[in-house]
């Protein structure tokens, strides 16, 4: 059923992940029944959304080897959440088309215009991406001093969470759908052969550097989506708190089983790491840590990203070759 929707083939990658999962739905059942209401569950879809597509927006490009995690997807998020606030709609320019438009051209251009850095010029991935976040964390705050302005009045009722169908869902879903397609082309197994053996891929007739290409333009989309669905969750502008969702992404990434070394990953894992890091921070919340509350959490992201490359590591070495 998982290839009929355009998920990866369950493999040892996500065994991990899916235990996990079930343990945290047990610990916050236990703990906060509250998240298994109708609330509960529309207030959880608006908050991992951003989460779980700003992860989703990393695999293709991770999926493409060469170490190649782009360290800049969290402040790329904010770049376009404060100038779609701070420019677009303080222009007047406020309908969904002209909105949805921003968001995906700018998150893959600024894409598109990394891939050529990394590909033409020959610069290291982790140098461009690290250079793009902390490029991006000035110029956001250059556009938008502090937290502010208003979200088209469309789009205010978005981050209610009152409901579970809702319009952050469906953004949600149709990044699903998104990748399902990309799953039944040619450029999929291209990006698999590409990220797994380069050398390999090269000699059998892809042109990796065109998948490479395609690799930062797809998750460009996706982190359009992410900052519409940010947008939606704050309903105004913040040029500080989209750089945090680097280390989520990132943790979330490898948590879901993906292979930073490049050739494995998938809409699933990434999927299921974004939504145990949610529960991570949830179940964390209803603890009291009194003012190092936010210390504790990133600590534990920290230690769950070293337990997940361990795991990873493990997991990667006992797997059989073919």
């Amino acid at each position: 059923m998982s290839q009929r929707f355009g998920f990866p083939a369950l493999d040892r990658s996500l065994t991990v992940p899916f235990v996990l999962f079930g343990v945290l739905l047990v610990a916050a059942a236990l703990l906060s029944p509250r998240l298994f209401t109708a609330t509960g569950i529309g207030g959880a879809i608006i908050v991992a959304a951003p989460l779980i597509l700003t992860t989703l927006a990393l695999t293709p490009i991770v999926m493409a080897g060469r170490g190649s995690v782009d360290l800049s997807v969290g402040p790329l998020m904010g770049f376009v959440n404060v100038t779609l606030i701070g420019w677009l709609s303080a222009s007047g320019y406020t309908s969904p088309l002209a909105v949805v438009c921003w968001v995906v051209a700018v998150g893959a251009l600024y894409q598109l215009l990394q891939a050529l850095i990394i590909i033409y010029v020959r610069v290291a991935p982790i140098i461009v991406t690290l250079s793009s976040f902390l490029v991006l964390s000035g110029v956001n705050l250059m556009v938008m001093s502090r937290p502010g302005g208003v979200a088209p009045d469309w789009m205010m009722t978005w981050g209610a969470g009152t409901t579970i169908l809702s319009p952050v869902l469906i953004i949600v879903l149709a990044a699903f759908a998104l990748w399902a397609v990309m799953r039944r082309t040619t450029f999929y197994s291209h990006l698999r052969m590409t990220g797994a053996d380069e050398r390999m891929a090269y000699t059998s007739g892809v042109k990796v550097d065109t998948v490479r290409i395609c690799a930062h333009l797809l998750g460009g989309v996706f982190v359009g989506l992410a900052a519409l669905s940010y947008t939606a969750l704050i309903s105004s502008g913040d040029p500080t708190q989209g750089s945090s969702y680097t280390l989520q992404a990132v943790t979330a990434l490898v948590l879901g089983g993906a292979n930073l070394a490049g050739g494995r990953g998938g809409a699933l894992g990434s999927t299921l790491g974004a939504l145990n890091m949610f529960l991570i921070s949830y179940l964390l919340s209803a603890f009291s840590f009194g003012s190092v509350t936010g210390f504790v959490t990133q600590m534990a992201f920290g230690l769950i990203l070293v337990a997940s490359l361990l795991v990873n590591v493990f997991m990667t070495a006992r797997r059989p070759a073919f």
